[in-house]
């Protein structure tokens, strides 16, 4: 069919990604009343750092589409994590308890106090089963290194022994920071649909699919997605969860 001049043609790499490679999982989780003080103390902190990252750093995408684009690299990116997350994973059970967490932590140097080092297990327990996966790993590590000084934080980096790992959490970073439009640490609904129709070749991604996506991020239906909720549905949307791969192929 003949396009006409009011119509447009969604970019086929994002067609193609959300219809046929992310399906539409939601997660719905709440924090029990006994860990939200921590949570919010630890959330707040990691607003401070992203909004520091916005007022820093050169934005380095232009396009959702160049996000997806380099999937592949990402995902190759934060492979080191998964070994390292598997040699940790003592019991082999898919999780990291709090004592293999401390453990892991102690290796890579990373001295937190043992309030902190609770705060941290429960705030990226997303799924609060009392284990963190592997996606949840990600995510530990990620905001590790975003509330650690530059240099230390790349130290313990070099630690899980890849050079890449630093790139491709600046790089998640980014990514996020190209979806948080105002550079306040959340992504608002605003934001997306404004984010997913800036493209260089002036297609656009279809309404319903953008509010799809935002939905998948928004677990609690508060409008806005922290940094937290973002990475966690990024870590999926790359491939980080063979469970989820499997399961769309």
């Amino acid at each position: 069919m003949k396009a006409t001049s009011g119509s447009f043609h969604p970019c086929p790499a994002l067609t193609s990604f959300f219809f046929h490679k992310l399906g539409g999982a939601l997660i719905k989780c709440e924090f029990p009343n006994k860990y939200r003080r921590q949570n919010q103390k630890l959330e707040k902190k990691v607003t401070e750092a992203i909004k520091q990252r916005a007022a820093s750093r050169k934005r380095s995408f232009r396009s959702m589409n160049s996000i997806i684009m380099r999937f592949p690299h990402f995902k190759d990116g934060l492979g080191n994590i998964k070994d390292v997350f598997e040699q940790y994973d003592e019991d082999s059970n898919g999780t990291i308890d709090l004592e293999e967490l401390k453990k892991c932590l102690s290796t890579l140097q990373v001295h937190l106090t043992e309030e902190e080092i609770n705060g941290l297990y429960h705030y990226c327990d997303v799924d609060g089963n009392e284990g963190i996966q592997v996606n949840e790993f990600i995510i530990l590590l990620c905001l590790i290194y975003l509330l650690m000084e530059p240099a230390s934080a790349t130290d313990r980096m070099s630690r899980i022994g890849s050079p890449q790992v630093e790139a491709t959490f600046d790089a998640i970073v980014d990514a996020f920071l190209f979806l948080d439009k105002n550079g306040d640490g959340k992504i608002k609904r605003k934001d997306m649909m404004l984010a997913f129709n800036e493209t260089t070749t002036k297609e656009k991604s279809p309404k319903h699919i953008t509010l799809r996506r935002f939905k998948e991020m928004d677990w609690n239906k508060k409008g806005k997605v922290n940094f937290k909720e973002f990475l966690f549905s990024f870590t999926k949307w790359i491939g980080m969860d063979a469970d989820d791969q499997e399961s769309l192929e």
